[in-house]
């Protein structure tokens, strides 16, 4: 033993951590469905509106704006939830927004899934032609997110 070390106390034990449990894969499943829903509809009229893009910038606009406004609602849902939530336990953003220690890993698979498809589709879109209504797709991202959030609240 190095010198020393005989002088030290021993370490207290270490309180046992709480269990938890989390909700099972099925928990949720309409969020889910809800954010694939929103991601296939932005990649259909996105990627119509590059191809045909003086017929079909107006629906690529309206869902892009559509999932934009309703992922902000979705986002308010979700800090209202954890809101009240936090009264009764402890919750952190990476809990809520991040789905760290909440959800199981194939809903985190999925909604991540859904969240990164939308991020590539409307940047990829939108880089195809930068000055239309084709880069208010880039805001449709907010769909993924808000419904990350709901699901972890």
């Amino acid at each position: 033993m190095p010198p020393g070390r005989e002088a030290r106390p021993p370490r207290p034990a270490r309180a046992e951590r709480p269990e938890i449990t989390l909700a099972g894969p099925s928990a949720g499943r309409r969020i889910v469905v809800a954010s694939w829903i929103g991601t296939a509809l932005l990649a259909v009229t996105a990627v119509a509106g590059d191809i045909a893009p003086h017929t079909l910038d107006v629906p690529a606009l309206v869902v892009a704006l559509a999932m934009f406004f309703g992922g902000i609602g979705a986002f308010v849902w979700a800090y209202l939830v954890a809101v009240g939530r936090s009264r009764e336990s402890e919750i952190g953003l990476s809990g809520v927004y991040g789905l760290a220690g909440s959800a199981p890993r194939a809903v985190q698979i999925r909604l991540f899934g859904s969240f990164g498809a939308e991020v590539v589709v409307a940047i990829a879109t939108a880089a195809v032609r930068p000055y239309s209504t084709l880069s208010f797709g880039v805001l449709a991202v907010m769909w993924g997110l808000g419904l990350v959030g709901l699901w972890g609240a």
